[in-house]
């Protein structure tokens, strides 16, 4: 069992910058590919970015390649998420997940735990 806490969301006007952390209980966090996944009102949830086990391979959705950078620490059992030149669009609720797969194409269906989410709300 792996239990996920996310934290770092906030109000941030367009342009700025927010860090979300994910804090993972357990002594295997290493052996989990971490991601974060997003959800806006009415909409599905959605891929953002993801993370090897050793944190060297990472994979982004193109609405946010070039702004946002996933990161692990293994030492502290926390995946981050750095947020850079935020738009109104990128508002939602952020979750974090951890799964064994590392598919072609990253989907909600492959990872097994999940946080209670973050609200992330980018003003313009």
């Amino acid at each position: 069992q792996v239990q996920l806490v996310e934290s770092g969301g906030g109000l941030v006007q367009a342009g700025g910058s927010l860090r979300l952390s994910c804090a993972a209980s357990g002594r295997t966090f290493s052996r989990y590919v971490m991601a974060w996944f997003r959800q806006a009102p009415g909409k599905e949830r959605e891929f953002v970015a993801r993370v090897m086990t050793s944190g060297y391979s990472t994979d982004y959705s193109d609405s946010v390649k070039g702004r946002f950078t996933i990161s692990r620490d293994n030492t502290k059992n926390t995946v981050y998420l750095q947020m850079n030149s935020l738009k109104p669009e990128d508002t939602a609720v952020y979750y974090c997940a951890a799964g064994t797969t590392w598919g072609p194409r990253p989907v909600a269906g492959q990872y097994d735990y999940w946080g209670q989410g973050t609200q992330v709300t980018v003003s313009s």
